[in-house]
């Protein structure tokens, strides 16, 4: 009889942990889901990635979930060391994040020679190199810097970016310029003199014919646009 009860609670351990085992999530699948996610996302990225997603604790158990979610977290990008979550999107669901390395190989917009700094850049300033990144940085298309002015000197090879460049001056200090009014049905056209450098669509300070100092917005050409 004692041999008979212990068979039954071997079986009985046995079923249980069958059933428990059944409604487990599988890591695996978590994880490919992950790597699809990233997958996804990191197409549509200029340059080549690579990632790695990091094996989830074998530890953790979470009920089986028919409705799994990807989602970055708040303050997360898909770049360098990162976290990517999933959660179960089912009544007293759960969520897990996943570590993840993500690398992206990029041509990178370099300086072909030494410039000094007010440079204007033009084609033949620039030069590319394949470089793998793991933080945002550095511009790709030459249509972002080409016409825009150093801020300060570079040498040979150095990597551009947004920082270093401005727009060119449209209008410039001292500079004397057209100051323009225009409402629905008029335009008002005097003098003045620019008070300081400004690129187009900045504001700039215009001391005019009167001696007054007006504020408007630069344009082309050496134009100040003065609301009405």
């Amino acid at each position: 009889m004692c041999t008979m009860k212990k068979l039954f609670l071997i079986l009985c351990m046995a079923v249980q942990s069958t059933q428990v085992f059944a409604v487990a999530e599988d890591h695996q699948v978590l994880r490919e889901t992950v790597i699809a996610f990233v997958q996804r996302q990191t197409a549509a990225l200029p340059g080549k990635a690579s990632f790695h997603v990091e094996e989830i604790d074998p530890r953790l158990t979470l009920p089986q979930c028919e409705k799994l979610e990807v989602f970055l977290p708040s303050g997360s990008q898909l770049l360098g060391k990162t976290s990517i979550g999933v959660r179960c999107a089912e009544n007293h669901g759960w969520s897990i994040f996943v570590s993840a390395q993500i690398k992206i190989s990029v041509d990178l917009l370099i300086s072909a020679r030494q410039l000094s700094a007010g440079h204007t850049l033009h084609q033949e300033d620039l030069a590319t190199r394949t470089i793998e990144i793991t933080q945002a940085g550095g511009m790709t298309d030459p249509n972002q810097v080409t016409g825009k002015v150093l801020r300060y000197s570079i040498t040979a090879g150095q990597i551009l970016r947004e920082d270093m460049l401005r727009a060119p001056f449209s209008v410039m200090q001292g500079q004397n310029v057209q100051l323009i009014v225009q409402g629905i049905e008029f335009v008002i056209r005097s003098a003045g003199v620019a008070l300081s450098n400004a690129s187009e669509g900045q504001y700039v300070k215009v001391r005019n014919v009167s001696g007054g100092v007006v504020s408007g917005v630069a344009r082309a050409g050496g134009v100040v646009e003065i609301a009405p």
